[in-house]
């Protein structure tokens, strides 16, 4: 396995300092943020790390160049949207995105590019069903047609009152992992897998990952502490803000041993990067950094340093 980190935590520096940062601290790769250059709409998003506007092949070995000249790969491209989202315009937008960043995976020749599914938070799972398949099924075309890997992120992004009461991501659950990989089957359709989800939607973390082994596309590394007096006091219908508090590696619920365990077993050696959305560590830059120094000294632990 390789150990990185999600782009996301570091808005404020350009790609080479990232890169940098990634090599004082001993990772070996980076999810790389591809937002479209714009104002952020939620917390870590609008994060641009590569703009895959009219991205080529220049602009690709330049990129690959950065990376190269500080010893670290790229673990996937990242960006995360709602593809399925009730305005159509939004919806579009972050469609052509998707193909977008999908198309300069494959230019850099990292194969692999990690997204939401999406979802309408007003309508029920069935209901979403048919634009799944209408959105999805040519997504996933072409990225085979492209030689790359799509990650789904389990996160059910289901935090706040504009987010109630579905979530904008459908996929959150075993069940609907099932159902997705069986109306499309193609290998190049996975998960980029994070077991805080689980944990907070009171769900084994490590049992999905054997089930569904084939479809580990790349995988993050955050942790959740849950606050269970509060979460007696509101009860798990309230927003899970109220009960769940995003934390680094090690400082929180997840057993990283057993997690390691049996990410081994089954036979995973792609990338694991910290996502870091520990508010604690937010207050500044070397906060920030600091956040992702820690989580790799805790990390080595359990992670040889291997390239991808």
């Amino acid at each position: 396995m390789q150990l990185g980190f999600v782009s996301a935590i570091l808005p404020d520096l350009t790609l080479p300092e990232v890169a940098q940062v990634a090599a004082q601290m001993g990772y070996s790769c980076v999810e790389l943020m591809c937002w479209p250059p714009s104002r952020a709409e939620r917390r870590y998003a609008g994060v641009t790390h590569v703009d895959v506007t009219d991205f080529d092949a220049g602009q690709a070995a330049e990129v690959n160049g950065v990376m190269a000249d500080a010893g670290v790969q790229i673990s996937g491209l990242g960006y995360y949207p709602n593809p399925l989202a009730p305005n159509v315009e939004e919806s579009e937008r972050a469609i052509a995105q998707i193909r977008k960043v999908i198309a300069a995976s494959s230019l850099l020749g990292v194969g692999r590019m990690n997204t939401f599914i999406g979802r309408d938070w007003t309508r029920s799972v069935d209901d979403n069903w048919p634009r799944f398949c209408e959105v999805w099924k040519p997504l996933i075309k072409f990225a085979e047609d492209h030689g790359v890997k799509v990650g789904i992120e389990n996160c059910p992004m289901l935090f706040s009152k504009d987010e109630w009461p579905g979530g904008k991501n459908l996929a959150t659950t075993p069940a609907i992992w099932r159902r997705m990989f069986d109306e499309i089957p193609s290998p190049n359709f996975g998960l980029n897998y994070d077991p805080s989800h689980m944990v907070w939607q009171h769900m084994d973390y490590l049992k999905p990952m054997q089930e569904f082994a084939s479809r580990l596309h790349h995988v993050h590394a955050k942790d959740v502490r849950l606050d269970q007096d509060r979460l007696n006091d509101v009860g798990s219908l309230a927003h899970p803000l109220q009960y769940h508090i995003p934390k680094l590696p090690g400082l929180g619920e997840v057993n990283w041993g057993k997690f390691f365990s049996v990410l081994g077993e089954v036979g995973y050696r792609g990338p694991v990067c910290v996502e870091v959305e520990d508010r604690t560590y937010e207050h500044s830059l070397e906060a920030r950094k600091t956040a992702l120094k820690q989580s790799a000294v805790y990390l080595r632990n359990f992670i040889a340093d291997q390239r991808l």
